[in-house]
């Protein structure tokens, strides 16, 4: 398995700077750091110029960047100092004039005590940026689809054990707790977000959290669900079980949604735009009947994070390029009735796309036995 360049990841960042307006740039996001430089820790900030490159950090992590991150100069700041103190000292001593900071990662009150120790430290500026390393995280290189397959691959693997063994009495935390425990089991990091599980009524909420609902309750049972891996990369996946006798409802609003999933992968190539994509789905669920039972976007990308920066929905002027995953998951939510959401992960190619999921998804496929 090959390992991650993060100088070369720099240098790209580098390099756009001179077309944004800045000489420099301090990066807070926890998932961005680890991304430029490979540290797994938190409460540490990225400061990156032409001229110098240095990890901003305490004492608690000194340690873990001297062997995580030996390619980066660390600095480290003991329990009498900040780490807006030491960005100011940092940006003084590199020279810098424009630096550049995450606008939607640094608090309004971080930023105001940011700008005071900037101006007396060295009369620089700060210049709010939105989505600079983020719009470069969206292209996925080797080493990051090779995890982002392994995510998928425990994800599976864990449902694989769900799904074998449902019972009638099993509560939808009972399903959560075992999903999670399985995908450990199969090596992974943990969940990737808390698994949305849900029977009949409870399906029809996109973002449900598990409760007390029975799987021999309802014959729809949602499963929402991914694993993170070691390397700190995830997966994003849904299927609905039907795990009694299906009403013809259930059926419809089932093949609705997988056709309007078809569909929509289908259109997904280089330059088609995020929106037409999204536009496509909607349509075809919109023809069916169910316009107003389909309120979210079509899908988003994920990586390190499980909401990264692309997004397919209406609202979205994106482009799809090589390199870059995404989910494809439109869904008809019926409230007090049941929910219907299929959700699949999207490698797009040089000539199309890829579905990197492979769990079953057609209706005869969804049907379970379910153990007394």
């Amino acid at each position: 398995m090959s390992g991650p360049n993060y100088e070369q990841r720099r240098g790209r960042l580098l390099r756009r700077f001179r077309e944004v307006g800045i000489d420099s740039l301090l990066v807070s996001s926890v998932s961005s750091v680890r991304y430029l430089t490979g540290f797994t820790g938190d409460s540490s900030w990225l400061f990156v110029s032409p001229g110098l490159t240095v990890i901003l950090s305490d004492t608690r992590y000194e340690t873990q960047l001297a062997a995580e991150c030996p390619d980066v100069r660390a600095e480290i700041r003991d329990a009498g100092s900040t780490v807006v103190e030491l960005a100011a000292r940092t940006m003084r001593s590199a020279g810098v004039r424009q630096t550049g900071f995450e606008a939607e990662h640094l608090t309004w009150a971080t930023h105001r005590a940011l700008q005071v120790a900037v101006e007396s430290a060295s009369g620089g500026g700060l210049l709010p940026m939105t989505g600079l390393v983020e719009r470069q995280r969206e292209v996925k290189d080797r080493f990051e689809l090779e995890q982002i397959r392994e995510a998928i691959r425990i994800a599976e693997r864990g449902f694989g054990v769900v799904r074998s063994s449902l019972r009638a009495t099993q509560t939808e935390t009972d399903i959560r707790y075992l999903l999670e425990s399985s995908m450990r089991d199969f090596g992974g990091h943990g969940p990737a977000f808390e698994p949305i599980i849900g029977v009949g009524p409870t399906a029809a909420l996109p973002h449900a959290h598990a409760g007390q609902r029975r799987v021999s309750e309802h014959p729809v049972l949602l499963i929402d669900w991914g694993a993170t891996n070691a390397a700190g990369y995830r997966s994003d996946l849904t299927r609905v079980l039907i795990t009694g006798k299906p009403t013809k409802q259930i059926e419809r609003v089932y093949q609705t949604v997988l056709g309007a999933q078809r569909a929509a992968i289908a259109a997904i190539r280089p330059g088609a735009r995020c929106a037409d994509v999204d536009r496509i789905a909607r349509g075809m669920i919109a023809d069916a009947g169910f316009e107003k039972f389909f309120g979210h976007g079509l899908g988003h990308g994920f990586g390190l994070d499980i909401h990264e920066s692309l997004r397919m929905s209406p609202l979205s002027n994106q482009e799809f390029e090589p390199g870059m995953v995404v989910t494809v998951e439109p869904g008809v939510y019926l409230p007090g009735k049941f929910g219907v959401r299929i959700e699949d992960d999207v490698l797009v190619t040089s000539d199309g796309c890829e579905v990197l999921t492979k769990v079953p998804r057609e209706f005869e496929e969804a049907f379970v036995g379910v153990l007394a």
